[in-house]
């Protein structure tokens, strides 16, 4: 069959993974964190460039793609520079305003350690005259037998010295910031900081009198700005930060130094402010794509005016080179983890092999390269397990299944379900009725029935209605569907309501990827045409009935063959980036299309094929001429 040869292309062998070494062990680890970054070369420059010259870094991708790597990196890189410690004095002018003064890295603890010293010697001092003393009272009540008067006074000088004289341990400087034991430049990790551990703050006082209170200067505490003073500060997330927060952190880069005060208005710490304390830093913020919109304006401004901004690969091509990489990022894993034994040759492949699967391109290797770090230390953990020497290919494989993410977990659950409870229909035909595919998360796939119906128009014009949580981007692409119907229809939708309905999406839907599912569906509730349920498809759809590539091809035709769909369509742009596991290619069929057209040939099963085949070729056309028949399918009356 024609139809059997198409499918078979989409099967093409994989270039086989061929990895020189026999043991990860073998593998050199760099000492460096910088060259142990694999695939951001652009950012791994950009990083070399920023500790150079000191400027500031952007970084926007994904999760897991190595931000906070490259920030650490960051601080390894920085030029060597004279450290320095803060300390806090207290102000015999005004105590609510503590001077700062900086000193050489390691002077800080000697200073604090020399007061404490001389304190010491002064209350030590204090507390032998308050002794003579005492035992002088003591000495002359006995001699005159004045008892009474002799308890009162030695009451009334203990009172005095307790609350009347100085405290000498009041006066000793505070060490705010040290970097005493420092061999390289700080580094800083602000993520998720409210206000006071930002910026710094100033304890709170419940005892304020009586002799009982703090010094003001010994209630500061440094903020992670200036912590980071000559180092490096790094934020992900950075849009979660307040405005305040934001525009406190603009003026700290502007000026190198921010006074700390008290963060709360209802603490005793509002009324203190210390003089301004340096915090020179470099700045790395990091984020996804939205945390650009989340951020200060200015404080963005500030950071494209002196330094770099930086978009993190997602995947890097499928070379022997970037393959070396790969299993020398497996190497570094087994060590930094320290209790995993090393992978041998077929584990190493076996991970390659899901790298590219993960990266959903054909010749492509992910780079989210935290969640692959989960999947080698769970193998390492089951080969530990069993008592093994190395990691193989078989606990690679075992630790897939173990370690799959709770959206794929939450996907089985929903197939099952679903089947159980005749929600999905893989066999026969229905009107009106397609199993569209859609991605769950990162890593998961699921079957998702899409129902469509078509009722006399109530109002002067026809409407097309789609329930089910539709989110910006898929309302939109209900909109092009209706373009679609009028083409391939022939028929005015102005006297007709079209109904849509996605089946079971609680979570809601987005992206645009169930296009040629609704138009299929619809365009079979218009005609009266049954559609065939044991085909799944995914692809999004231009006004003109092109099929457009979409994401995440691969998880959705494994979400197909689970729920037992035997063949899936799914837009020939994507068709390189299929890399199904080797369980599911026998249960699946997978047609690449190119045209709407393509799409109703296969999926519709009308009473007149030959009939309902000569009416689109009247009616429709493709961008490039007339309509061509690329699936192979015969039109020939069944």
């Amino acid at each position: 069959m024609e139809q059997e040869q198409v499918a078979e292309e989409t099967h093409d062998e994989e270039v086989p993974v061929e990895v020189s070494m026999v043991n990860s062990a073998q593998v050199e680890v760099p000492p460096s964190l910088i060259d142990q970054v694999i695939g951001q070369e652009h950012a791994v420059e950009v990083i070399r460039k920023a500790a150079t010259q000191r400027r500031h870094v952007m970084m926007i991708g994904s999760p897991g793609t190595g931000k906070s790597m490259l920030a650490k990196a960051m601080a390894e890189l920085l030029p060597k520079e004279e450290m320095q410690d803060i300390l806090v004095y207290p102000n015999s002018d005004d105590s609510n305003n503590p001077i700062v003064r900086t000193v050489p890295a390691g002077r800080g603890k000697q200073i604090v350690a020399a007061h404490k010293a001389e304190a010491r010697k002064k209350i030590q001092l204090r507390n032998t005259l308050f002794l003579l003393l005492l035992i002088g009272i003591i000495g002359y009540s006995f001699i005159t037998y004045q008892w009474l008067m002799g308890i009162i006074a030695a009451a009334f000088i203990f009172m005095a010295l307790r609350y009347a004289t100085p405290r000498e341990e009041s006066m000793v400087p505070k060490l705010l910031v040290s970097n005493d034991a420092t061999t390289t430049a700080p580094f800083i990790d602000a993520t998720g900081s409210h206000a006071g551990a930002l910026l710094g703050d100033v304890r709170h006082d419940p005892f304020q009198s009586g002799g009982l209170e703090t010094p003001s200067h010994d209630r500061v505490e440094a903020g992670a700005i200036h912590r980071s003073h000559k180092g490096v500060l790094f934020i992900d997330e950075i849009n979660t930060l307040t405005p305040h927060s934001q525009q406190n952190l603009l003026t700290a880069l502007q000026e190198g130094e921010f006074p700390i005060t008290g963060q709360s208005e209802r603490s005793s710490g509002a009324m203190v402010r210390t003089e301004p304390v340096p915090c020179k830093f470099i700045m790395i913020a990091a984020g996804n794509l939205d945390a650009i919109q989340g951020m200060h304006p200015a404080l963005r401004s500030r950071i494209r005016g002196y330094g770099y901004e930086v978009y993190m690969s997602e995947s890097m091509l499928d070379t022997p080179e970037n393959r070396e990489k790969f299993i020398r990022f497996i190497a570094q894993e087994v060590k930094n983890d320290g209790k995993i034994p090393h992978f041998d040759k077929g584990a190493m492949e076996e991970i390659i092999r899901e790298a590219r699967r993960r990266s959903n391109r054909k010749g492509h290797l992910t780079l989210k390269l935290r969640d692959m770090g989960g999947l080698i230390r769970v193998a390492g953990d089951l080969a530990r397990q069993q008592g093994a020497d190395v990691t193989t290919a078989e606990h690679v494989i075992a630790a897939k299944k173990t370690a799959r993410s709770i959206e794929d977990q939450v996907s089985d659950e929903y197939i099952h379900r679903s089947r159980e409870y005749e929600l999905t229909v893989v066999d026969g035909t229905r009107v009106g009725r397609v199993n569209g595919l859609a991605v769950m998360g990162s890593d998961s796939g699921s079957v998702l029935p899409i129902m469509a119906e078509v009722t006399p128009a109530q109002g002067a014009s026809g409407t097309v209605i789609a329930t089910g949580m539709l989110k910006e981007i898929a309302q939109e692409s209900i909109k092009n569907v209706s373009a679609i119907l009028k083409k391939f229809t022939g028929k005015d939708i102005k006297n007709m309501d079209v109904h849509i309905q996605f089946i079971g999406t609680y979570g809601g839907v987005e992206g645009d990827s169930a296009s040629i599912s609704v138009a299929t569906a619809v365009i079979s509730a218009i005609e009266g045409i049954p559609v065939r349920q044991d085909i799944g498809m995914t692809g999004s759809l231009s006004v003109r009935g092109d099929v457009l590539p979409v994401g995440g091809v691969t998880y959705k035709i494994e979400a197909a063959a689970k729920a037992g769909i035997k063949t899936v369509l799914i837009p020939r742009a994507n068709i390189e980036d299929v890399l199904i596991e080797e369980r599911y290619q026998s249960m699946v069929t997978i047609i690449p299309v190119d045209h709407i057209e393509d799409v109703l040939k296969i999926a519709l099963v009308p009473e007149n094929r030959e009939g309902f085949l000569n009416k689109l070729r009247k009616m429709a056309s493709t961008p490039t001429g007339p309509f061509l028949d690329t699936t192979g399918i015969s039109t020939t009356p069944a």
